[in-house]
Protein backbone atom coordinates (compact mmCIF):
# COMPACT_ATOMS: atom_id res chain seq x y z
CA UNK A 1 0.00 0.00 0.00
CA UNK A 2 1.29 3.38 -0.84
CA UNK A 3 1.12 6.38 1.04
CA UNK A 4 2.17 9.55 0.10
CA UNK A 5 1.65 13.53 0.37
CA UNK A 6 -0.21 13.67 -3.01
CA UNK A 7 -3.49 15.39 -2.52
CA UNK A 8 -6.47 14.66 -5.16
CA UNK A 9 -9.72 15.60 -4.50
CA UNK A 10 -12.29 12.78 -4.37
CA UNK A 11 -14.55 14.16 -7.05
CA UNK A 12 -11.94 14.11 -9.66
CA UNK A 13 -11.78 10.18 -8.65
CA UNK A 14 -15.65 10.09 -8.93
CA UNK A 15 -15.45 11.47 -12.22
CA UNK A 16 -13.19 9.46 -13.63
CA UNK A 17 -14.58 6.12 -12.46
CA UNK A 18 -18.00 7.38 -14.24
CA UNK A 19 -16.04 8.05 -17.28
CA UNK A 20 -14.59 4.93 -17.40
CA UNK A 21 -18.01 2.83 -16.48
CA UNK A 22 -19.72 5.02 -19.34
CA UNK A 23 -17.56 3.80 -21.86
CA UNK A 24 -17.76 -0.21 -20.85
CA UNK A 25 -21.77 0.02 -19.57
CA UNK A 26 -23.89 1.89 -22.04
CA UNK A 27 -26.78 1.25 -19.28
CA UNK A 28 -24.80 4.23 -16.85
CA UNK A 29 -26.87 6.92 -16.82
CA UNK A 30 -25.91 9.92 -14.44
CA UNK A 31 -28.35 12.69 -13.28
CA UNK A 32 -27.75 15.91 -11.55
CA UNK A 33 -29.34 18.46 -9.83
CA UNK A 34 -27.86 21.70 -11.41
CA UNK A 35 -24.36 21.18 -9.85
CA UNK A 36 -22.47 19.28 -12.36
CA UNK A 37 -19.61 21.25 -12.76
CA UNK A 38 -18.97 21.17 -8.91
CA UNK A 39 -19.49 17.40 -8.74
CA UNK A 40 -17.50 17.15 -11.81
CA UNK A 41 -20.43 15.16 -13.56
CA UNK A 42 -20.60 17.73 -16.53
CA UNK A 43 -17.47 15.56 -17.40
CA UNK A 44 -19.57 12.59 -18.09
CA UNK A 45 -22.73 14.96 -19.73
CA UNK A 46 -19.87 16.13 -22.27
CA UNK A 47 -18.78 12.40 -23.76
CA UNK A 48 -21.93 10.61 -23.27
CA UNK A 49 -24.89 13.47 -23.56
CA UNK A 50 -27.98 11.40 -24.57
CA UNK A 51 -27.12 9.55 -20.97
CA UNK A 52 -26.59 13.06 -19.22
CA UNK A 53 -29.70 13.99 -16.99
CA UNK A 54 -30.01 17.53 -15.09
CA UNK A 55 -33.30 18.21 -13.30
CA UNK A 56 -32.64 21.16 -11.46
CA UNK A 57 -32.68 21.73 -8.62
CA UNK A 58 -35.00 19.20 -7.92
CA UNK A 59 -33.75 16.40 -5.59
CA UNK A 60 -36.95 14.53 -5.06
CA UNK A 61 -37.32 14.80 -8.88
CA UNK A 62 -33.60 13.12 -9.26
CA UNK A 63 -34.36 9.95 -7.02
CA UNK A 64 -37.83 9.35 -8.50
CA UNK A 65 -36.51 9.44 -12.18
CA UNK A 66 -33.40 7.60 -11.40
CA UNK A 67 -35.56 4.96 -9.87
CA UNK A 68 -37.99 4.48 -12.81
CA UNK A 69 -34.70 3.95 -14.68
CA UNK A 70 -33.19 1.08 -12.41
CA UNK A 71 -37.21 -0.34 -12.95
CA UNK A 72 -36.12 -0.09 -16.73
CA UNK A 73 -33.10 -1.94 -16.35
CA UNK A 74 -30.42 0.96 -16.72
CA UNK A 75 -27.82 2.02 -13.52
CA UNK A 76 -28.48 5.64 -12.37
CA UNK A 77 -26.30 7.73 -10.43
CA UNK A 78 -28.54 10.15 -8.72
CA UNK A 79 -26.27 13.33 -8.03
CA UNK A 80 -26.63 16.34 -6.14
CA UNK A 81 -25.40 18.44 -2.83
CA UNK A 82 -25.49 15.53 0.42
CA UNK A 83 -27.63 17.54 2.60
CA UNK A 84 -30.19 18.20 -0.50
CA UNK A 85 -29.89 14.72 -1.90
CA UNK A 86 -30.77 13.09 1.41
CA UNK A 87 -32.46 15.59 3.41
CA UNK A 88 -35.37 16.97 0.68
CA UNK A 89 -34.79 13.14 -0.97
CA UNK A 90 -35.90 11.41 1.87
CA UNK A 91 -38.70 9.68 1.38
CA UNK A 92 -37.99 9.13 -2.11
CA UNK A 93 -35.11 7.04 -1.68
CA UNK A 94 -36.94 5.60 1.46
CA UNK A 95 -39.68 3.78 -0.94
CA UNK A 96 -38.92 4.47 -4.69
CA UNK A 97 -35.45 3.31 -4.01
CA UNK A 98 -34.96 0.84 -0.90
CA UNK A 99 -38.16 -0.04 -0.58
CA UNK A 100 -38.57 -0.74 -4.47
CA UNK A 101 -35.06 -2.51 -3.93
CA UNK A 102 -33.85 -0.61 -7.25
CA UNK A 103 -30.20 -0.63 -8.12
CA UNK A 104 -29.75 3.21 -8.08
CA UNK A 105 -26.40 4.65 -6.32
CA UNK A 106 -27.18 7.43 -4.43
CA UNK A 107 -24.11 10.12 -4.84
CA UNK A 108 -23.76 12.80 -1.81
CA UNK A 109 -21.35 15.44 -2.76
CA UNK A 110 -19.64 18.14 -0.71
CA UNK A 111 -19.86 15.80 1.82
CA UNK A 112 -19.07 16.70 5.66
CA UNK A 113 -16.64 19.63 5.91
CA UNK A 114 -15.45 19.89 1.66
CA UNK A 115 -18.64 22.90 1.70
CA UNK A 116 -17.60 24.91 4.52
CA UNK A 117 -17.22 28.11 2.63
CA UNK A 118 -20.54 27.60 1.15
CA UNK A 119 -22.27 28.13 4.76
CA UNK A 120 -23.33 25.96 7.40
CA UNK A 121 -26.41 25.33 5.82
CA UNK A 122 -24.67 23.64 3.04
CA UNK A 123 -22.83 21.12 5.73
CA UNK A 124 -24.36 17.55 5.43
CA UNK A 125 -23.00 15.83 8.88
CA UNK A 126 -25.75 13.78 9.61
CA UNK A 127 -26.48 12.16 5.71
CA UNK A 128 -24.22 8.81 6.94
CA UNK A 129 -26.93 8.55 9.53
CA UNK A 130 -30.00 9.17 7.50
CA UNK A 131 -28.69 6.29 4.85
CA UNK A 132 -27.72 4.16 7.03
CA UNK A 133 -30.82 4.03 9.16
CA UNK A 134 -32.73 2.89 5.76
CA UNK A 135 -33.09 -1.06 5.09
CA UNK A 136 -31.50 -2.21 2.24
CA UNK A 137 -29.45 0.83 1.93
CA UNK A 138 -25.34 -0.34 1.30
CA UNK A 139 -23.07 2.96 2.49
CA UNK A 140 -19.55 4.05 1.24
CA UNK A 141 -17.57 6.43 2.30
CA UNK A 142 -14.13 6.41 0.65
CA UNK A 143 -10.44 7.66 1.94
CA UNK A 144 -9.21 9.12 -1.34
CA UNK A 145 -9.58 10.00 -4.65
CA UNK A 146 -8.19 6.61 -5.96
CA UNK A 147 -10.51 4.57 -3.46
CA UNK A 148 -13.37 6.56 -4.96
CA UNK A 149 -12.68 5.04 -8.27
CA UNK A 150 -13.11 1.79 -6.55
CA UNK A 151 -16.34 3.10 -4.85
CA UNK A 152 -17.95 3.71 -8.44
CA UNK A 153 -16.88 0.05 -10.12
CA UNK A 154 -18.33 -1.68 -6.78
CA UNK A 155 -21.83 0.42 -6.49
CA UNK A 156 -22.12 0.00 -10.40
CA UNK A 157 -21.53 -4.01 -9.59
CA UNK A 158 -23.41 -4.37 -6.49
CA UNK A 159 -27.58 -5.29 -7.00
CA UNK A 160 -29.30 -3.29 -4.64
CA UNK A 161 -28.98 0.93 -3.66
CA UNK A 162 -25.76 2.50 -2.31
CA UNK A 163 -25.02 5.46 -0.78
CA UNK A 164 -21.92 6.84 -2.20
CA UNK A 165 -20.18 9.74 0.29
CA UNK A 166 -18.15 11.80 -2.39
CA UNK A 167 -15.89 15.25 -0.89
CA UNK A 168 -14.99 18.13 -3.03
CA UNK A 169 -11.83 19.15 -1.52
CA UNK A 170 -8.48 17.76 -2.09
CA UNK A 171 -7.10 15.13 0.70
CA UNK A 172 -4.12 13.00 0.93
CA UNK A 173 -3.88 10.10 -1.45
CA UNK A 174 -3.08 7.05 1.15
CA UNK A 175 -4.08 3.96 -1.77
CA UNK A 176 -3.61 2.97 -4.55
CA UNK A 177 -4.90 0.66 -7.38
CA UNK A 178 -3.05 -2.02 -5.40
CA UNK A 179 -4.87 -1.56 -2.09
CA UNK A 180 -8.05 -4.22 -2.03
CA UNK A 181 -11.32 -2.89 -2.11
CA UNK A 182 -14.82 -5.18 -1.41
CA UNK A 183 -18.04 -4.00 0.13
CA UNK A 184 -18.24 -4.65 3.80
CA UNK A 185 -14.17 -5.25 4.12
CA UNK A 186 -12.48 -2.93 6.30
CA UNK A 187 -9.09 -2.33 5.07
CA UNK A 188 -5.71 -1.86 7.81
CA UNK A 189 -3.53 0.81 6.97
CA UNK A 190 -1.26 0.18 9.82
CA UNK A 191 -0.70 -2.62 12.13
CA UNK A 192 -0.76 -2.09 16.52
CA UNK A 193 -1.15 -3.45 19.10
CA UNK A 194 -1.88 -1.02 21.78
CA UNK A 195 -4.69 0.91 20.23
CA UNK A 196 -7.00 0.59 17.60
CA UNK A 197 -7.99 3.79 15.35
CA UNK A 198 -10.87 3.09 13.18
CA UNK A 199 -11.51 5.74 10.67
CA UNK A 200 -13.79 6.33 7.56
CA UNK A 201 -13.54 9.08 4.72
CA UNK A 202 -11.29 11.94 4.96
CA UNK A 203 -10.53 11.06 8.34
CA UNK A 204 -8.09 8.61 7.28
CA UNK A 205 -4.95 11.03 6.73
CA UNK A 206 -5.24 12.51 10.36
CA UNK A 207 -5.45 8.70 12.04
CA UNK A 208 -2.08 8.20 10.63
CA UNK A 209 -1.48 11.09 12.02
CA UNK A 210 -2.59 10.18 15.13
CA UNK A 211 -0.69 6.68 15.04
CA UNK A 212 2.66 8.83 14.82
CA UNK A 213 1.55 11.16 17.49
CA UNK A 214 1.40 8.09 19.40
CA UNK A 215 4.52 6.02 18.33
CA UNK A 216 6.76 8.47 19.45
CA UNK A 217 5.25 7.65 23.05
CA UNK A 218 5.82 4.39 22.69
CA UNK A 219 2.33 3.67 21.77
CA UNK A 220 1.54 1.41 18.87
CA UNK A 221 -1.69 2.08 17.27
CA UNK A 222 -3.18 -0.04 14.32
CA UNK A 223 -5.42 1.83 12.11
CA UNK A 224 -8.08 0.30 10.17
CA UNK A 225 -10.21 2.45 7.78
CA UNK A 226 -14.24 1.43 7.52
CA UNK A 227 -14.78 2.69 3.72
CA UNK A 228 -17.86 0.70 4.35
CA UNK A 229 -20.03 2.04 7.19
CA UNK A 230 -23.01 -0.25 6.75
CA UNK A 231 -23.00 -3.22 6.53
CA UNK A 232 -20.03 -2.74 8.63
CA UNK A 233 -17.13 -5.14 8.90
CA UNK A 234 -17.84 -6.65 12.44
CA UNK A 235 -15.36 -9.31 12.41
CA UNK A 236 -12.61 -7.04 12.03
CA UNK A 237 -14.08 -4.38 14.76
CA UNK A 238 -14.53 -7.55 16.62
CA UNK A 239 -10.90 -8.53 15.82
CA UNK A 240 -9.14 -5.13 16.57
CA UNK A 241 -11.29 -5.23 19.87
CA UNK A 242 -9.48 -8.68 20.87
CA UNK A 243 -5.83 -7.32 19.33
CA UNK A 244 -5.48 -4.12 21.16
CA UNK A 245 -8.59 -4.09 23.80
CA UNK A 246 -9.56 -0.38 22.86
CA UNK A 247 -10.78 1.53 20.33
CA UNK A 248 -11.04 5.19 18.84
CA UNK A 249 -13.47 5.66 15.92
CA UNK A 250 -12.96 9.47 13.77
CA UNK A 251 -15.12 10.32 11.04
CA UNK A 252 -16.16 13.59 9.47
CA UNK A 253 -19.60 12.91 10.44
CA UNK A 254 -22.08 13.31 13.48
CA UNK A 255 -20.76 10.09 16.31
CA UNK A 256 -24.56 9.90 16.54
CA UNK A 257 -25.57 7.19 13.97
CA UNK A 258 -22.50 7.24 11.89
CA UNK A 259 -19.15 5.29 11.80
CA UNK A 260 -18.76 5.52 15.70
CA UNK A 261 -22.44 4.48 16.46
CA UNK A 262 -22.15 1.20 14.24
CA UNK A 263 -19.00 0.00 15.83
CA UNK A 264 -20.26 0.44 19.21
CA UNK A 265 -23.75 -0.92 18.50
CA UNK A 266 -21.25 -4.10 17.73
CA UNK A 267 -19.21 -4.14 20.49
CA UNK A 268 -21.84 -3.40 23.30
CA UNK A 269 -22.96 -6.74 21.83
CA UNK A 270 -20.34 -9.06 21.30
CA UNK A 271 -17.19 -7.83 22.88
CA UNK A 272 -17.33 -5.06 25.17
CA UNK A 273 -14.24 -2.73 25.32
CA UNK A 274 -13.25 1.23 26.05
CA UNK A 275 -14.27 3.20 23.27
CA UNK A 276 -13.70 7.29 22.15
CA UNK A 277 -15.48 8.30 19.10
CA UNK A 278 -13.92 11.37 17.26
CA UNK A 279 -16.43 13.20 14.83
CA UNK A 280 -19.16 16.19 15.43
CA UNK A 281 -20.86 16.49 18.20
CA UNK A 282 -24.78 16.87 18.33
CA UNK A 283 -23.88 20.83 16.36
CA UNK A 284 -24.68 22.19 12.52
CA UNK A 285 -21.83 23.18 10.38
CA UNK A 286 -20.39 26.43 10.61
CA UNK A 287 -18.77 28.94 7.95
CA UNK A 288 -15.56 28.53 7.44
CA UNK A 289 -12.60 26.56 5.46
CA UNK A 290 -12.50 23.36 5.48
CA UNK A 291 -8.79 23.00 7.57
CA UNK A 292 -10.75 25.58 10.41
CA UNK A 293 -14.10 23.56 10.57
CA UNK A 294 -11.38 20.26 11.24
CA UNK A 295 -9.92 22.60 14.18
CA UNK A 296 -12.99 23.80 15.18
CA UNK A 297 -14.39 20.13 15.54
CA UNK A 298 -11.83 18.53 17.45
CA UNK A 299 -10.85 16.60 13.69
CA UNK A 300 -7.41 16.38 14.39
CA UNK A 301 -4.65 13.93 14.60
CA UNK A 302 -4.05 15.65 17.83
CA UNK A 303 -7.80 15.25 19.05
CA UNK A 304 -7.68 11.45 18.11
CA UNK A 305 -4.23 10.21 19.86
CA UNK A 306 -6.13 12.67 23.30
CA UNK A 307 -8.64 10.15 22.54
CA UNK A 308 -6.55 6.89 22.06
CA UNK A 309 -4.83 7.95 25.36
CA UNK A 310 -8.10 8.15 27.27
CA UNK A 311 -8.82 4.90 25.90
CA UNK A 312 -5.61 3.16 27.00
CA UNK A 313 -6.23 5.07 30.65
CA UNK A 314 -9.52 3.02 31.22
CA UNK A 315 -8.46 0.09 30.31
CA UNK A 316 -5.41 -0.10 32.36
CA UNK A 317 -7.94 1.14 34.98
Amino acid sequence: MSQTTRIREPRDGYAEALIELGRAHEDVFVLDGDCSKANYTFRFGEEFPERFINLGIAECDIVGTAAGLAAMGKAPFANAYANFLTGRGFDQIRVSVAYSDRAVTIVGHNAGTTAAQEGATHLPLEDVSLMRSIPGMTVLVPCDAVEMGKAVRAAYAHSGPVYLRVGKLGVPVLTDEATPFEIGRAITLREGADVSLLTTGAMASEALGAADLLAAEGISAEVVHHHTIKPLDADSVLASAERTGGLVTAEEHSIIGGLGSAVAETLIEARPVPMERVGTRDAFGVSGTMDELFDHFGLRAANIADAARRVIGRRRG
